[in-house]
Parts: structure tokens; C-alpha cells; sequence
């Protein structure tokens, strides 16, 4: 007994010296993001180019989840389903006031639409159709994502400033992007909204025009904004911050034009299709503008709300500004 006390002793003495030593290493915090579009809303990580990233795997993982439309993520984000949103204009606005999420929080610009040069949405109308006007469309079947998104939003614009409402003068139906090229060259709609990359599709540009742009139905768009509720920010800022810095980083990194070629190959092998598809206008001015330092405009924000505001869709003419914070993405890009 005299060696196994001096031995239990040392055991105790090794458990105390773990116990107030650090602490054990702990695990990565899963963040859940939404997404609709490849090379759009979605974030860069979704391509898993290796080398870029910094933090991704060590403070966090990524936990990609595919959905049609960001009215669709109110919902899974109120339940919980989800931590990570890109947040369109009207859709941030609908969460806020329709569903109560008044801890929603604005983190970062995703992209916006109609910036100098850089692409706006198409509205897009068959080359042989007799539609030259905004004033031909009354009685025409038009076409949107989701009633209530930022593109249908702006086509709904377009239409009141012609003095035309849906249901009176048009009709709108809901379809997700993929497949508004085959309905309109099946003549099943008039108008569909040509977001990239599907309004980069070779056959659709051969068969289809512009009738308008989103830039012309209402000017500058702080499209998508990411977002997340605050009490999932305080509880995880660390691993947020990281993540914003290494978003940061793959944006720097993916419209470096030293990198065009591999960028483009990376993202055509993920969505398996062409590097046709892509290399004439991805990471260039051709494509949406990601602002990059991730500073949303607020101030565009605003007035895209009173927008969808004015067109009965959300119920006041929110301030974006009371529901930023912007301290995460300002010490990411500081710690890139």
C-alpha cells in the first residue's frame, strides 16, 4: 500500500495540473449558409479551392444548403435551420417587419447590381417577339424567382412607372432560373429576368434581347446583403470575423486577373459545364459588383426598401442603418 499511495497521488496531482492548464482545443463552429446562385450570392468557399482560406476547417466549417429564392430563407432562418443568409433588399425587409426578426443583423455586402459598368439584370424578351415597348407587355405572361424578391421587385417598378400592376394589366408567375430559358423559347411567357449565369447561356442570348435593366427600373441595388441574427453573432464572432476575413480573401484572390484562368476552371469544374460559359465575363467588371472591402450601401439598401415599400410588399420604409453591424466585416478586412 505504501507504493500505490504516492502513485494515486501523482495521478491526482497530473488530473489537476490538466485541469488548470489551457483547455482543450475547441471544435470548429459549424456555420450553416444559404445560398441560390454559383459565382452570385453564394460565397467563393462553395468552389473548395484550396490554399485560400485560412481559417476555414480550424474556427469554422462551412455548411452550404441550396435554396430557390431568399424569401424562402425567412423561414428557415426564423426556425433556426439556418445561421448565414444573402439577403435581397426586400427580402431583408420582409424578415424584419413580416416575421418579427427584429435581431437580424446586416454583416456584409454580397454584391449589387447596376454599379458603373459592371452587369444589371436583364429583362429579357424573345428577338422575333412582337414586344418593342414596356407598354407591349400589358397583357403578357412575365416572369420572376419569387414574388417579393429583389428582381421581381424591380420589374414590378418598371411596370407601375408604365402605369401597369400585376393581376390588372399582366400576370406573373414564379419559376426558378434555370428553366425560364426553355419557357420562354416554348412561348409559355413573354418576359423572364435574366440573371447571371443563366442569362450568359449562348442559345438564350442568340434567341432573346433586352427589354430593360434592372438599373433602369430602379438605379442602383444593394442587391444581396449577408446577414445573421445577433445573439448567433455574439455567441460566435470569432469564428464569424474568420470567416468574413477568409470571404474577403477568396474575393481578392478569385478577381485577381493573374488568376482569371485557374478561377474559371475551378468554377466550370464544380458546376460541371463549360469554361465558355464563364471566362468572357466572371470576376470581371462584366459581372455584378462585389464591393471589396464588404461595406454594403446602406444608403441604396434604403432606398431599395422603399421601393418594395411603395409597391406594398413590405410595411414601412425600414432604416437599414439601425440594423448593421458592420464592426465584423471592417476587422476582417483589417486582419487580412
Amino acid at each position: 500500500m505504501g507504493v500505490v499511495k504516492p502513485f494515486l497521488a501523482a495521478l491526482a496531482a497530473c488530473a489537476l495540473l490538466g485541469a488548470s492548464g489551457p483547455a482543450a482545443k475547441a471544435e470548429p463552429v459549424k456555420l450553416r449558409i444559404a445560398w441560390i446562385v454559383p459565382a452570385g450570392d453564394a460565397p467563393l468557399a462553395l468552389f473548395n479551392k484550396p490554399g485560400i482560406a485560412q481559417h476555414e476547417g480550424k474556427s469554422y466549417t462551412l455548411d452550404f444548403i441550396h435554396m430557390t429564392s431568399t424569401p424562402s430563407m425567412i423561414t428557415a432562418l426564423a426556425s433556426g435551420a439556418i445561421d448565414l443568409v444573402p439577403f435581397a433588399y426586400s427580402t431583408f425587409a420582409l424578415a424584419v417587419e413580416n416575421a418579427q426578426l427584429q435581431d437580424l443583423r446586416i454583416l456584409a455586402d454580397v454584391f449589387q447590381d447596376g454599379v458603373d459598368d459592371h452587369y444589371t439584370t436583364q429583362y429579357l424578351v424573345l428577338k422575333d417577339s412582337p414586344i418593342k415597348t414596356i407598354a407591349d407587355l400589358k397583357g403578357k405572361v412575365l416572369t420572376s424567382n419569387a414574388a417579393g424578391s429583389a428582381v421581381d421587385i424591380a420589374m414590378r417598378a418598371m411596370m407601375k412607372k408604365h402605369g401597369m400592376v400585376a393581376g390588372r394589366d399582366y400576370t406573373t408567375i414564379e419559376s426558378v432560373f434555370p428553366n425560364m430559358k426553355a419557357e420562354i423559347l416554348s412561348h409559355k411567357v413573354d418576359l423572364i429576368t435574366g440573371v447571371q449565369p443563366f442569362s450568359e447561356d449562348p442559345e438564350l442570348k442568340a434567341a432573346t434581347r433586352t427589354l430593360f435593366t434592372q438599373k433602369e427600373a430602379i438605379g442602383v441595388s444593394q442587391m444581396i446583403v449577408l446577414c445573421a441574427r445577433e445573439d448567433f453573432i455574439k455567441k460566435n464572432r470569432a469564428a464569424m470575423v474568420d470567416f468574413l476575413e477568409d470571404n474577403l480573401r477568396e474575393l481578392h484572390w478569385y478577381e485577381d486577373p493573374a488568376h482569371h484562368d485557374e478561377a474559371i476552371k475551378t468554377v466550370a469544374e464544380f458546376t460541371k459545364t463549360s469554361e465558355k460559359l464563364w471566362s468572357g465575363w466572371l470576376f470581371t467588371k462584366k459581372e455584378l459588383y462585389h464591393v471589396p472591402n464588404g461595406m454594403p450601401d446602406l444608403d441604396a439598401l434604403q432606398q431599395n426598401i422603399a421601393t418594395a415599400h411603395e409597391l406594398g410588399f413590405v410595411k414601412s420604409e425600414l432604416d437599414p442603418h439601425k440594423y448593421a453591424d458592420l464592426s465584423l466585416v471592417q476587422e476582417a478586412e483589417r486582419l487580412k
